[in-house]
This record gives C-alpha cells, sequence and structure tokens, in this order.
C-alpha cells in the first residue's frame, strides 16, 4: 500500500477543498456505474467463496471478461448481467441497483464525491478502478485513515498547493527524478533549431523561437510600469501570446523562463498556471505541467552528454574543488538552482547514484531565520527533512552556513552578485548517517536581499564511493549534524538556537514508561 500513500494523502485533503475546480480523472457516471457493479459482483462472489472461475462455470462468462467487469473497465448487456444474477441465486434489478451493502458504504461516499475526478491517478499508473479495489479491500479501516488525514490538515491548515507538491515529489521519486521522454522531446528540440552539444542557447536565440514560430509578443516590466508584480518573475496572457518578463532577472533566470514557455509549447500543454509563481493553484495537472516544462527547459540549456563528460572528470578528482564545479556550471546558461536540478536528474540515471536528496533554503540577509521552501528524497531518505512545528535546523548544515558566508562577502565587498559553493560530509549523530552534501549559495533576484542554498545530498555508500574519489580529501569538511536543535543532544554545540525541548519531553516520558514498568 506505500506506493499509494501520497495518492490518500492528496485524497483526504481534496475532500476538505470542495470549492476548487475540479479536473479530469473519473470522467463521468457512466464510470461511476461500472465501478458500483464491478464491486457488487466481486463483494457477492467473495461472499459466496467463489473463484473467478466458479462464477464463470456458473455464468457461461469467461474469466477474463469476468476480471474486467469487477474492476470497473466493462458493463456487460442485460442479458449477460441476467446470468450473472441467476449465478449468484439473486434478482436483476438487485444487481443493477446503484445501492451499495453496509460493507461498502464508505466506497459509496467517495463515489458520490469528487474526489476520484480529481486524483492523478494517472501518473501512478493507477486506474480508478484499482484504487477502489485497494479500498474494497478494507473499506471502514481506510475510511478511517483518510478521515484522520482530513483532520490532521485540517488542524495544521495545510494549503491545497502542499499537497499538490507533495504529490509531486512523490512522482518524482518514483521515477528517480529522470524522464526519458522530456530528455527525448529536449533533443528533439535541440536538433530541429540546430543547437550544437556544446551550445547553451541564450535568451535571445529562445526569444526568436518564441517570436517567430509560435507568435509570441516579449515584453519587460519593472517596479515603475507594473509595482505589483515586482516579486513575480513572468506572466503570460494567452489570449495575446504576450509574455511580461521581469525586468531585474538575470540572464540565466531570463533564458530559464523562456526556456519552460517553449517547453509548454513543443510540448503541447495546453492546461498551465500563468505566472512563475504558485499564487493560486486550480488543479494538480497545472503543477505536473509546470513541472514538464521547467525540466524541459532544463534539458535545453544543460545538454546531458556535455554536463556527464564534465562530472565523471570531476568526479573522478582526489581533490574537492567547488570552483571546479562552479566551472562546469558556467558552460551553460543556467541558474544554479537548474544545475542543481540538472546534477540531480544524471546522478541517478548514469551514474546509478540514487539515494540522495535536494534542498532550497532561503535567507534573508542580517536575519538568522532559514526557510525551506523546496525539497525531494530519492529512496526516502528524510534525514535532513522540512519540519512543520517551526524548529530550528541544524546550524551546522552546510546548507545553512554557506548562506551566512555568502551574506559575510557581500559586506566586505558591497557587491551581491557572488556566487560560493561548498561541500561537507555531515554525519548525523543519532543514526551516524552520512552524507555527501554539496551546496551552492547565490542571490535570488528580484528580491533585494534574499539568498539561497541550493544543496544536493548524496549518502555514503559503496556505489559514491567507487565514483567520487575525493572523498577522502583531508581538506574536505566533517562535520557531525542534526535535524534540529530541539531534537539534538550535542548540548555543549555552540550554534544551538534552541535547548533540546523534543528531545527532553521524549526522555521524560521514557523515564514514567520506565518507573511505571518497574513498578508492574
Amino acid at each position: 500500500m506505500g506506493d499509494y500513500l501520497a495518492i490518500f494523502l492528496y485524497l483526504a485533503y481534496r475532500n476538505t477543498m470542495s470549492n476548487k475546480t475540479i479536473s479530469a480523472g473519473m470522467s463521468n457516471n457512466t464510470d461511476k456505474i461500472k465501478i458500483i457493479l464491478g464491486l457488487k459482483i466481486r463483494q457477492l462472489r467473495l461472499d459466496k467463496g467463489y473463484s473467478l472461475s466458479d462464477l464463470a462455470n456458473k455464468s457461461g462468462l469467461s474469466i477474463s471478461y469476468l476480471n474486467e467487469i469487477e474492476k470497473g473497465k466493462k458493463y456487460p448487456k442485460s442479458e449477460k448481467i441476467m446470468s450473472i444474477a441467476e449465478a449468484f441465486e439473486t434478482d436483476y434489478d438487485s444487481l443493477v441497483s446503484l445501492k451499495l451493502s453496509k460493507q461498502l458504504e464508505p466506497i459509496a461516499e467517495l463515489l458520490n464525491s469528487n474526489i476520484l475526478r480529481e486524483l492523478p491517478l494517472e501518473i501512478f499508473g493507477v486506474e480508478p478502478s484499482d484504487f477502489i479495489e485497494l479500498m474494497s479491500e478494507a473499506p471502514a479501516k481506510i475510511s478511517a485513515f483518510i478521515s484522520t488525514i482530513i483532520e490532521i490538515s485540517r488542524n495544521y491548515d495545510m494549503r491545497v498547493e502542499q499537497f499538490y507538491f507533495s504529490v509531486l515529489r512523490s512522482y518524482q521519486e518514483m521515477y528517480d527524478n529522470y524522464f526519458e521522454d522530456l530528455e527525448e522531446a529536449a533533443q528533439q528540440f535541440r536538433k530541429l533549431y540546430d543547437i550544437v552539444a556544446t551550445t547553451s542557447p541564450n535568451e535571445a536565440f529562445l526569444s526568436d523561437i518564441l517570436r517567430n514560430f509560435y507568435g509570441y509578443q516579449i515584453e519587460e516590466f519593472s517596479k515603475e510600469t507594473h509595482p505589483d508584480l515586482i516579486s513575480i518573475r513572468s506572466v503570460y496572457k494567452p489570449e495575446s501570446s504576450r509574455l511580461l518578463i521581469n525586468k531585474d532577472l538575470s540572464h540565466e533566470q531570463k533564458a530559464f523562463t523562456l526556456g519552460r514557455e517553449l517547453g509548454y509549447q513543443f510540448l503541447q500543454i495546453k492546461k498551465r498556471p500563468y505566472i512563475s509563481s504558485v499564487l493560486d493553484v486550480s488543479s494538480f495537472e497545472e503543477v505536473l505541467n509546470n513541472f514538464k516544462a521547467s525540466y524541459f527547459a532544463g534539458a535545453i540549456l544543460i545538454n546531458k552528454e556535455v554536463l556527464i563528460n564534465r562530472l565523471t572528470y570531476f568526479f573522478a578528482s582526489p581533490k574537492w574543488d567547488g570552483n571546479s564545479l562552479l566551472s562546469i556550471m558556467r558552460l551553460f546558461n543556467c541558474t544554479p538552482e537548474m544545475f542543481m536540478h540538472r546534477l540531480s536528474n544524471l546522478m541517478t540515471s548514469h551514474f546509478k547514484i540514487n539515494n540522495l536528496f535536494f534542498l532550497r533554503f532561503n535567507n534573508q540577509t542580517d536575519d538568522n531565520l532559514f526557510y525551506l521552501n523546496k525539497e525531494m528524497h530519492l529512496a526516502k531518505l528524510h534525514t535532513p527533512h522540512g519540519t512543520a512545528l517551526n524548529e530550528h535546523y541544524c546550524r551546522r548544515w552546510v546548507a545553512l552556513t554557506i548562506l551566512k558566508d555568502l551574506e559575510n562577502l557581500q559586506k566586505e565587498t558591497g557587491e551581491s552578485a557572488h556566487i560560493l559553493c561548498k561541500a561537507q560530509v555531515s554525519e548525523y549523530i543519532d543514526t551516524g548517517n552520512k552524507y555527501l552534501v554539496i551546496s551552492i549559495a547565490k542571490p535570488s533576484p528580484p528580491k533585494n536581499g534574499l539568498n539561497s542554498s541550493i544543496t544536493v545530498g548524496f549518502a555514503i555508500d559503496d556505489n559514491l564511493r567507487q565514483m567520487a574519489n575525493f572523498l577522502g580529501d583531508p581538506d574536505l569538511l566533517h562535520r557531525q549534524v542534526n535535524e534540529t536543535c530541539e531534537r539534538c543532544g550535542a548540548i555543549d554545540c555552540a550554534e544551538r538556537m534552541k535547548p533540546p525541548l523534543v528531545l527532553e519531553k521524549r526522555a521524560k516520558m521514557e523515564n514514567i514508561k520506565q518507573a511505571i514498568q518497574n513498578l508492574v
């Protein structure tokens, strides 16, 4: 049932958001009628103790056909329904009635809602009938589980966008964040427009394609012309094919924005968000399509064959060199975030390094608060992860220390346009898990004074040891780390922001349990 967890979460929260726009999924009442009949036949068969073979013999229908009916894929003609009813010694009307038994009542409630029409089942390779079959195995228990998730979502005031992105992360994790169909589309695009392997197209080239082949009107806006949009990177107006791009973006950010627009057009994506920031999302389909277009942009700007070749030499070096990694990044017309995303794509697909995580932190200068606003964990490695409890992330993480290093450098030089790259081996105090963590820190226009760190971490295992020769570099920083200050027992830590409150509470409860056990 693990593969369905994200779907259950999504399902539960969507049940609380009935005012949202409905997207494709379970298309109409015909689907519901098919599924109800299939459920009733399956339940009757199980109640009678019949196998599919037994029912086939009694009804004169084939096993494969009966299986299709039970899964809600087919609705038989009247005479065949009559044959099934006779096999169960029941009447025709009871069988075709839309009323379900008490045992299946939780499913009836599910079917009568809009939930199945909202679920992005197809991206997980799941059909609505498969999901209903799972529900039918233990409807009361799963219904209670869903109710619990709904209650949690309400208590924590979780937004629908958070669930959309949770489902998207699960989707990325299922495919190790590498999508061959999007890679092939990007290569077709590069070939169509004669982009040589070593070239990373710039904003002028991408703008010309959008204007000449797709009829775009492209304009830049500023805080003077559109003061309310100053925190937005781009806005697309479909009725006039007009693309507004924030003037304060870097050249690399503009190239990515244009590449994403080309992704929407080249992949023939219709349902899409029209602004770069996620302010209000009407469906999961928009979130998924935005991801596809963004992935496509990264793939056309960073040719995978060139990056694979450079990374092979980089990891073969016996010495860690952050500047060398930045030099590879500068071969491409890309942002550090796009580069690190691309790194995560290719580490799983071509270097077989699947145990990795991706984090993005934001930090305002002169502020000691850090905000984790993007994360992805492959192979379910959730040791460094976001928390909903407003705890203080470990200040020994290179993802955080590099942000303060960047801030200090900006103050010393009076210039904001610096980029730093650092790495460390992080060993978690409680678990002993070790990671090679590589982080790039950079300013984040158009917001003034905002810096971001983009981090990719790799679990140190035999695969990584064989590939990354610089793991043995004595100059590579090693640090003991933990999740948050509130959960850390390193009392003498100089970077501690808060006492270990969670840890102390847990220890207190253990002492109480032990005292009770001693009395017993």
